[in-house]
């Protein structure tokens, strides 16, 4: 699950209960009905500004949204919450080898890579 998706299910899950419809929270935190719908279906990444005023529309401040966020990604994948369980070096490596710029300098042991 995407962040964007976590933030969306919290914001129209609340919308919800609060009985409200999308025109109403939309003119209420001075966003597009559009845009807010494509956010709370996670289609669209929210500035923190808009997510403030969206907040303050719903009436819940940012850090509970933010808390509800992390309890679902959280439940969506509860093995990345638990520093328990070793990431499997090769895999991280590999990550690590791809990701590489192409360019570098150095000598000796040392490599640095240039962006």
């Amino acid at each position: 699950m995407l962040v964007r998706e976590a933030v969306g299910e919290v914001l129209r899950r609340h919308r919800v209960e609060q009985e409200r419809t999308l025109r109403e929270v939309s003119t209420a935190a001075a966003v597009s009905l559009g845009y807010l719908s494509e956010v709370e279906r996670g289609k669209k990444e929210a500035s923190s500004e808009l997510l403030a005023s969206i907040c303050l529309a719903l009436r819940i401040p940012v850090p509970q949204l933010l808390l509800e966020v992390s309890r679902q990604l959280v439940a969506a994948n509860p093995a990345a919450a638990d520093p328990a369980v070793p990431v499997d070096a090769r895999a991280a490596r590999a990550a690590v080898v791809a990701l590489a710029p192409s360019r570098s300098f150095g000598s000796g042991e040392t490599t640095c890579f240039a962006a």
